[in-house]
Formats: C-alpha cells, sequence, structure tokens
C-alpha cells in the first residue's frame, strides 16, 4: 500500500512538472498553470506596469476569480511606448474608471488558446471580432505563425508569448497597449 501511494505521489509531481514545463517562461519567472492570472503576474519581471495597473484599478479580485479569462498582457516596454506622462497619470485616483476601462479591453471572458483563436479567424475570412469584458472590440488576425490584436483606435499588438496557461484562464503576452474609444 505504500508503495501505490508513492508511486501515485510521484506520478503527479512528474505530471505537475511536465505541465509546469510546457508553460513559457514569462519575465525570467516561472508560470504555473496551478496558479492564476494574478498570482503568475506578480513574478514577472517583463509586467510590474501591468500588476500595478490592476492594483490601482481594483481589479486583483477579478483577476483571481474563476474566470475563465484571456488575458493580452501589455508589457512594461508597452506602457513606455504610450506618450510620456500617460501611465503616471492613469494610476491617478481621480482616472480610475479610464484605467478600468483600459485594463478591461484586455480581458476577453472565456480561454483563448492561439490555436482557437487561430481557427477563429480562418473560420471568419482573415479576422475575428470578439467583445472584451470591458465592452471593448478587438479584430484579431493572424500573420504567419503569430497573433495580432487591433483595438478601436487601430493600433494593433503582437502577441509575442502564447499559451501561458493559468488556473482561470490564459495570458498572452502583446507588445502594445490596447487602446479602447473614448
Amino acid at each position: 500500500m505504500r508503495k501505490l501511494i508513492l508511486a501515485t505521489l510521484s506520478a503527479g509531481l512528474i505530471a505537475t512538472s511536465a505541465l509546469a514545463a510546457m508553460n513559457p517562461m514569462v519575465g525570467g519567472a516561472e508560470m504555473f498553470p496551478t496558479k492564476n492570472i494574478v498570482e503568475n503576474a506578480v513574478n514577472s519581471k517583463d509586467h510590474t506596469t501591468l500588476v500595478g495597473a490592476v492594483k490601482a484599478a481594483g481589479l486583483v479580485d477579478t483577476l483571481q476569480g474563476a474566470g475563465p479569462f484571456t488575458v493580452f498582457a501589455p508589457t512594461n516596454e508597452a506602457f513606455a511606448a504610450l506618450p510620456a506622462g500617460a501611465v503616471d497619470s492613469l494610476l491617478k485616483p481621480e482616472n480610475k474608471d479610464q484605467l478600468v476601462k483600459i485594463l478591461t479591453c484586455h480581458v476577453i471572458g472565456a480561454k483563448a488558446m492561439a490555436a482557437d483563436v487561430m481557427s477563429m479567424v480562418k473560420a471568419d475570412g482573415g479576422m475575428h471580432k470578439v467583445k472584451t469584458v470591458g465592452g471593448c472590440e478587438l479584430t484579431l488576425k493572424v500573420d504567419g505563425d503569430k497573433v495580432m490584436v487591433t483595438d478601436e483606435t487601430g493600433g494593433t499588438a503582437t502577441v509575442t508569448i502564447a499559451d501561458v496557461a493559468q488556473s482561470n484562464g490564459v495570458i498572452h503576452v502583446v507588445d502594445k497597449v490596447l487602446l479602447p474609444k473614448m
């Protein structure tokens, strides 16, 4: 009986390690499919601005929820590419509503892996429109093996790291901040 329990525990640890190994590293940190979006994002050195913005917007509890969510997660460089002072302005308490709108335009209320997105784009003749939890409409396209996301202002982000599995969805790292019509 003891051998059976040890064998079962070993198999579970190997399976957990195999799942973690399938997830890409993000911002120098291992992403664990057993952790939620926030639990993983706080470990990525490339997403400190996003994490700070999520906290300032009061969205931590939401993104720790059951989901499922697909998050297009802009890097620190993506936020830095916004006009000078934009991030500091958005983080001010009086601009919380605008910050929430921008951040929730990066979140879809479903789990969509890159292969799912590519299938939807193909089925829709080259582009697929999707509504975000913030009410924005994003247009998804495929360029070779890359997923492209166009926001309501015509800005286009490229998914640079796809399919980072989370316990409550998936993260796709993007190189631009997606903006809603304001």
